[in-house]
């Protein structure tokens, strides 16, 4: 049988059963076990399946998804982020849109302390949706920077999706991490840089408000007691993680331990909080378990029907330069963000794209960051962004979708303009990852 024969069969059947509105997830597995009983031997398939399980459940690399949850959860709970928000405010009080600006740094922040997208854009649009709009802030600059700084919890360490990422597709979850860091930040550059130059050039966008700036000692007080702390749990992560001091799920565990320590100094730890942030670690590893071991058995099935092996042996003989044949699979991933969610593009993406980069001879740690990248965009396309939702669920009714999709046009440039410098100069990505311990 020829190789794309079973990859058009099993393809078509998982479209087929989306279409019939079936959760991700479930027609994932209605494809694979159907694929491991026909193509497997049949009844004789099922242990392998089972074995494929076992195998892939039992994966050290996506174990820091539980702590990574966590951190983010205390931190929002505990209404340290809150503190977090108002010394931002008070250092950038004096810039054009200046809670535009503030939106995007505290994004930044939340990002490196979090890892979730929705988590993020969802506390940022309660906590400044209200104020921006009171001060006379165009619906444009309160949407687009909070969804924009939202998805920034893709590439800015720690993230779920590169740790999945990472784990799905064998790269090293630390250098992948700790790759994320330049091109987050590259992001993050770009999007405060248009919010100054437009709130310069249309400073009606977002009205100056006078505001009482307190000395310079209070300030750096202030931030000592409420900033300094959250920074040092990033260092306590991010740093460990670097010089090689700790595996990426020993630092995340350190990293949440770290921010109950300053639930307790802040007197804000009591069994609510406890019992919150233990529910939603446990329902997010609940999921990434189901995508973990859905995602290898896809990708086990696709080896043994020869699907993959024919995928990479079309990809090296095409008559393109594999430069060509990579930002091909990019701009698959960006129609497909159109479409489906992140967690659907990993299932589908890392089987058939990760091995075609590695088999032209690509880093893999660059292509995974560009993966990643790919995905996130996907996050604010039309028409079915996640955060398009996340943001209509909590924004006032008079808030219409037209509004949001046209808030994240110019941050949908933006961040193709970051990722074409990132496919132009892969130091970007591979710099900080070869200086790790």
């Amino acid at each position: 049988m020829e190789w794309w024969i079973p990859l058009v069969i099993l393809l078509s059947g998982l479209l087929a059963a989306l279409a019939l509105g079936i959760p991700v997830v479930f027609a994932f597995w209605i494809v694979i076990t159907a694929g491991f009983f026909v193509y497997m031997g049949g009844f004789s398939g099922i242990p392998a399946l089972i074995t494929s399980l076992r195998s892939s459940i039992a994966v050290f690399t996506i174990t820091p998804v539980p702590f990574f949850i966590i951190m983010g959860d205390v931190l929002f709970r505990s209404g340290i982020a809150s503190r977090m928000l108002n010394i931002m405010d008070l250092w950038l009080v004096r810039l054009p849109g200046r809670l535009s600006l503030v939106t995007v740094g505290m994004g930044t922040l939340f990002a490196a302390l979090s890892g979730s997208s929705l988590g993020t854009t969802a506390m940022l649009t309660r906590m400044l949706e209200p104020d921006m709009r009171a001060r006379g802030y165009h619906y444009s600059m309160i949407i687009g920077p909070i969804m924009a700084s939202g998805m920034l919890a893709v590439i800015i360490p720690p993230s779920v999706l590169t740790v999945i990422l990472g784990g799905l597709s064998g790269i090293s979850v630390g250098r992948l991490l700790i790759a994320g860091v330049i091109p987050g930040l590259l992001f993050a550059a770009f999007f405060a840089l248009y919010v100054i130059g437009i709130c310069t050039y249309k400073p009606s966008l977002a009205p100056p408000v006078d505001r009482v700036i307190p000395p310079l000692g209070q300030k750096l007080r202030q931030t000592g007691l409420s900033l300094l702390p959250a920074l040092f749990i990033i260092f306590l992560v991010l740093g460990t993680i670097f010089t090689g001091v700790c595996t990426p799920t020993e630092a995340a565990a350190v990293g949440a331990f770290g921010t109950f320590v300053l639930a307790v100094i802040y007197r804000k730890l009591d069994w609510q909080l406890v019992k919150g942030c233990t529910m939603s670690a446990a329902r997010t590893t609940s999921l990434t378990l189901i995508i973990a071991t859905g995602s290898i058995a896809f990708s086990q099935l696709l080896s043994f029907t020869g699907a993959t092996q024919g995928i990479m042996q079309v990809a090296v003989t095409l008559p393109l330069a594999p430069i060509v044949i990579v930002i091909v699979t990019l701009v698959v991933l960006l129609i497909l963000g159109c479409f489906i969610d992140q967690i659907s593009m990993l299932m589908i993406g890392v089987p058939i794209f990760v091995p075609i980069a590695t088999t032209l001879g690509f880093d893999p740690v660059w292509y995974g960051i560009l993966f990643l990248l790919a995905i996130t965009l996907g996050f604010i396309t039309p028409p079915f962004g996640m955060l398009f939702f996340v943001v209509k669920g909590i924004m006032p009714g008079d808030i219409t979708m037209g509004m949001i999709y046209r808030s994240a046009v110019p941050y949908i440039w933006l961040s193709l303009i970051a990722m074409v410098l990132v496919i132009v100069f892969p130091a970007l990505a591979t710099w900080l990852p070869g200086l790790m311990g």
